[in-house]
């Protein structure tokens, strides 16, 4: 056990939000029109592994963590291409952009739940995930990603 976790978890999670600091760095990139190469090959690597790593952990049926993995990897698959096959060409710019943003919007999606789950002050507020609490959390998650993905479309212009 590392931290209360079993080894897998524990690195499942680590992953997680390195995946998750470095998408907002490059995030921050977007704003500022820098394509931070080795920070964004860090940050799609990372969510990758993230999202397989998912699939591993114990479930006996299918959860909505894997529909999200699922949706997370094809975001991902999307993105990957748009930035490294069509060298972000045209529409591939802002696609590849509203990828990338869509799989780091899953990665703290997926944290906020956990956070609700295993905090202890913030399950007493959402014991079920289905109170307003968790409601409000994750919609103010949402509108943040959609603003902020909108600005970095517009701001990030690199050649």
């Amino acid at each position: 056990m590392i931290l209360g976790m079993p080894p897998f978890v524990f690195i499942h999670v680590l992953i997680s939000l390195l995946g998750i600091g470095s998408g907002i760095v490059v995030l921050l990139g977007f704003f500022g029109d820098k394509r931070l190469g080795d920070w964004t090959n860090f940050f799609l690597g990372t969510t990758i592994l993230t999202s397989v790593t998912g699939f591993f952990l114990p479930a006996h049926k299918l959860l909505p963590s894997h529909i999200l993995g699922i949706l997370s990897l094809i975001a991902l698959a999307i993105a990957c291409v748009a930035r490294y096959s069509k060298r972000m060409q045209g529409g591939w710019r802002p696609t590849y952009v509203i990828t990338a943003m869509i799989s780091l919007y899953f990665n703290v999606f997926v944290l906020i739940a956990q956070s609700f789950m295993k905090v202890p002050a913030l399950h007493a507020l959402a014991p079920t995930g289905s109170e307003s609490p968790f409601a409000v959390a994750q919609g103010l998650n949402f509108l943040l990603f959609m603003i902020l993905t909108i600005f970095a479309v517009k701001n990030f212009r690199a050649a």
